[in-house]
């Protein structure tokens, strides 16, 4: 099996292919993100719980991620886990998995796409991240390539400088932020950023547009990338989970 893929590829082998619910067991740590997608660790399971996707409209306030404003050069230079992140209003959109109800707190975004699907990158990828009431996470992560105008478009039209002021967008859509495609794969990794906190569960997505000059742009900012390296599966499987 090629298992260079990208993941619009690897999703429909989930529903062609046999896999089993007590399939590899997983490795009981570490369990770091990013990681590397490949066919021969999705599986499918009937009953893993759906994610209940319930976004709303939504203003944003884009801002610049500083991870070295104690440097004198701070202002000049590009740390690997700085970003943009654009903050929801609260209540704006939540998901639910098994009861437990996440609210979206923000987005951000990463150059190359820090998950890799057979092996490759996409030019950017979007992590919308939900935190529950106890306080435990869950990202649900958007590859994005090169294609049509999206959403995420007008949200990256204006990018916040490092040093400045923050950037005000009108309300948006927050659903379509997401692909039109209704099935993710679900792991349970961690941050990709310090402190690198395990116990994150993550369900990435097929892949959305944005047009080119948008990837550009973004990319102008972090030359250098802003991506952390894939990390061990250790064992980890994808469970292929229905969005609703």
């Amino acid at each position: 099996m090629n298992i260079k893929r990208s993941l619009p590829a690897l999703l429909p082998l989930v529903l062609t292919a046999t896999f089993f619910a007590n399939g590899a067991a997983e490795s009981a740590t570490p369990k770091q993100s990013p990681v590397n997608v490949t066919p021969n660790a999705i599986r499918f399971d009937p009953h893993a719980p759906k994610l209940d996707v319930s976004y709303g409209h939504s203003a944003l306030e884009l801002k610049y991620v500083r991870k070295d404003a104690g440097q004198a050069d701070g202002c000049t230079t590009r740390d690997h886990e700085e970003t943009e992140e654009a903050e929801v209003e609260p209540g704006s959109g939540h998901v639910t998995v098994a009861g437990t109800r996440y609210d979206l707190v923000q987005f951000h975004f990463h150059t190359p796409s820090e998950h890799r699907f057979g092996g490759r990158n996409t030019p950017l990828e979007m992590h919308l991240v939900h935190r529950s009431a106890e306080g435990k996470l869950l990202v649900v992560g958007v590859p994005l390539v090169a294609g049509s105008h999206s959403v995420v478009d007008d949200v990256l039209a204006t990018l916040s400088p490092e040093c400045g002021a923050p950037v005000d967008i009108e309300p948006i859509d927050l659903n379509r932020l997401l692909p039109s495609g209704h099935h993710t794969l679900h792991y349970t990794g961690s941050l990709t950023t310090a402190p690198f906190t395990e116990g994150v569960e993550w369900y990435l997505t097929r892949e959305q547009h944005v047009s080119a000059a948008t990837i550009a742009r973004f990319k102008g900012l972090f030359t250098a990338g802003n991506a952390r390296a894939t990390q061990p599966l250790n064992g980890r499987t994808f469970v292929d989970v229905p969005r609703i």
